[in-house]
């Protein structure tokens, strides 16, 4: 049951905007009343325009921005006497509308206007809220809406049918206001709701009184959809994940998030669950972020299969056949309604319902994920709420396909910022807490990859995590050497985000000695880091790459004195070669499974390096009879280029090998090393 958050003493010291925004946070903050990115809330004032005339303005929440975090620039201003005209007008094109509104701007530089700004500027109210709260979508998703609002609200309601928004939605609330004067709200078919006020307190006061009193007649009639049970069966993340992932990657990357709260399994786990969740979607809102149906998988009686399959791997092709038939079902859905010019979005998923598992959400990011998982939490309330106030009614199909594909939906995708190198792509690079894979981690994760940092030095992994965008990277402490270690790091990624594509070797250490004063403590430990701590990692990476079945990218980290010999290295350099050839091999190993294997050689890499920092410094400068403040001018000096080489510029290879510019490249060593003969490969 929302709340009244309304505090006097927060709001009596705000105006105009500061006290929309105000207003429009306080909904927002329950969930339940207004959904990510939804709804949106207005006032009308009079302000001064650029050359001091007094001019009525409507001021409404932009398109596209949360109402949760909204500020006063959040909201776009429009000359609210040239809007009015529209009100004699008896049809308008989407398109037209978008035309004039545009012209009505009062003040540049603004959000673009909502799509619903003609409902806000026709109501003849100082302020006006549009909201979806779970209780009024109930009852105007059932069969019989209309009669069940009647119910609860009498005349203080005016209903109006489904319609898509825009002009002709406004001016069909408008008639419905005419037809009954005392309506204090405007309940929306397969939509919202509609509420207003003299005073912004007024306003909010009113939408959170009628959502209440719709929570309260659904409570009233005790009847509960979700009656399954709360537990989680025996079906780990690795178990369902990866292959789930790769599934729905087939076209595009994307990443996947669990949710196996109590409420979802509860719901999953419901007998005949998967009846009502196919029925389709409850509103636009929900719609657009959850496609018109969600993808129901039983893996404990695998329904569409002609036998129960009882092997790992015939869970696996289950999972795989019933994206399939997900991605043929939307396909067929998409060429029933398609006009000339509709271009079709990737059919994969983006809600999975598992039972006994959960929910799995699916997006480009773990940001649109979420967003898609928040939505169906709303979508579990409504469809409950509304077999109990009289059956869920959803979108039809047509209508459905109408708000999915409407161009001015559409508009707001074009709005986004161009899709990075990396989207929806997830990256495991060892040694992050420093040098050459805190670089990596970075440029990584600047072209959109998510990106798990993993270095036994965790304190500087979660300092890398610092600078790398919010949501995209994780630090988990590893020591690539330990077996076990090295296993409970990828699991914690695919719990994470569901699967891998690129794993970055670049944990080192370095020693330098004669061999004669190499000690075997030296040697192993100098193999078990270079060597061992490649080998673990890129196994359980080739585990996660056979389920997932799409292919992924490995990039090793070596060196110069991988195929040159160095002078006092001989443990350093030795280890380096078999991170070569074991590169080698796992190319040809992973060939067939669509697995590219390549290597960067660096040398001399000085800035920012743990290594470095350490005795390798002294020791090197030893071997080449200079001091160690020399070493770097010695370096570059050496090279054919006569160039200092920096983290960023390994990481720039990296991030070449790692993603689609090199999708024809395995086996291969790429040097960034400013030249040095001696390492030429060629």
């Amino acid at each position: 049951m929302p709340q009244n958050l309304w505090n006097d003493d927060e709001a009596n010291g705000l105006a105009g905007l500061d006290l929309l925004a105000y207003r429009s946070r306080l909904l927002a903050a329950d969930r339940t009343v207004v959904n990510i990115f939804g709804g949106n809330t207005s006032t009308k004032v009079t302000e001064k325009d650029h050359i001091g005339r007094p001019t009525r303005v409507l001021w409404v929440k932009g398109s596209g921005s949360d109402m949760a975090d909204c500020a006063a620039t959040s909201f776009a201003g429009l000359k609210l006497d040239e809007i009015l005209p529209l009100l004699a007008r008896d049809s308008m094109s989407d398109e037209e509308m978008v035309e004039y509104l545009l012209r009505c701007t009062f003040e540049p530089g603004r959000p673009r206007q909502s799509i619903e700004t003609l409902l806000h500027a026709f109501l003849p109210y100082p302020e006006v809220d549009h909201t979806h709260p779970d209780a009024i979508i109930s009852i105007a998703c059932t069969k019989r809406g209309r009669d069940a609002a009647r119910e609860v609200f009498g005349e203080r309601m005016a209903w109006v049918d489904y319609t898509r928004p825009g002009f002709h939605l406004s001016k069909q609330i408008i008639e419905s206001l005419k037809l009954n004067p005392k309506a204090e709200c405007v309940v929306m078919g397969k939509h919202g709701l509609v509420t207003w006020g003299e005073t912004s307190k007024q306003s909010y006061e009113r939408a959170i009184s009628v959502i209440q009193e719709a929570e309260s007649a659904i409570s009233e009639s005790n009847k509960k959809l979700w009656t399954g049970s709360e537990a989680a069966a025996g079906f780990d993340d690795y178990d369902v994940l990866p292959v789930l992932r790769g599934a729905v990657s087939t076209h595009k990357r994307n990443v996947v998030i669990k949710d196996s709260s109590k409420r979802v399994l509860q719901m999953v786990g419901t007998p005949h669950a998967m009846e009502p969740s196919q029925i389709g979607a409850a509103c636009p809102d929900h719609l657009v972020h959850v496609k018109r149906k969600p993808l129901f998988i039983d893996l404990e009686q695998r329904v569409s299969m002609p036998k129960s399959p009882k092997t790992e791997q015939d869970a696996d092709r289950f999972v795989r056949l019933a994206v399939e038939s997900y991605r043929e079902d939307y396909e067929q859905y998409f060429h029933r309604h398609a006009k000339v010019g509709d271009s079709m979005f990737d059919s994969a998923p983006r809600v999975v319902l598992i039972r006994g598992v959960g929910m799995v959400a699916v997006g480009r990011s773990a940001q649109l994920a979420a967003v898609s998982k928040e939505l169906y939490h709303r979508a579990i309330e409504v469809i409950e709420g509304a077999e109990a106030m009289g059956g869920f009614d959803s979108l039809t199909e047509a209508e459905a396909f109408d708000i999915e594909y409407w161009p001015l939906e559409l508009y707001k995708l074009k709005q986004r910022p161009p899709e990075r190198e990396l989207e929806g792509h997830i990256a495991v690079v060892t040694g992050g807490a420093s040098g050459i894979g805190r670089a990596a981690a970075k440029r990584l994760a600047s072209e959109g990859a998510h990106v798990a940092v993993l270095d036994i030095n965790i304190d500087g992994a979660i300092d890398t995590t610092k600078e790398i965008e919010s949501g995209k990277a994780i630090a988990i402490k590893c020591d690539t050497t330990d077996e076990e270690d090295v296993e409970q790091a990828f699991r914690r990624t695919i719990s994470e985000w569901g699967g891998l594509d690129i794993l970055v070797c670049s944990a080192g250490i370095a020693s330098s000695a004669p061999i004669d004063s190499t000690s075997l403590e030296d040697w192993e430990r100098t193999f078990a880091v270079l060597s061992r701590g490649y080998f673990l990692p890129s196994r359980e990476a080739f585990r996660i790459w056979k389920r997932q079945a799409i292919g992924g990218s490995l990039i090793f980290v070596t060196s110069k004195n991988a195929v040159a010999a160095g002078k006092n290295a001989a443990a350093y350099s030795a280890a380096k070669a078999a991170e070569q050839h074991l590169a080698r091999c796992l190319a040809e190993e992973g060939g067939p499974l669509g697995v590219r294997v390549n290597c960067v050689m660096p040398d001399a890499v000085l800035h920012g390096s743990s290594i470095w920092d350490s005795e390798w410094r002294k020791e090197r400068a030893e071997a080449y009879g200079i001091q160690p403040e020399q070493l770097e001018d010695f370096y570059r000096n050496r090279t054919t280029l006569k160039v200092s080489v920096y983290p960023e510029d390994i990481a720039e290879a990296i991030l070449f090998l790692a993603g689609p510019r090199a999708q024809k490249t395995t086996g291969a060593s790429l040097t960034v090393d400013g030249g040095v003969p001696a390492a030429y490969v060629r």
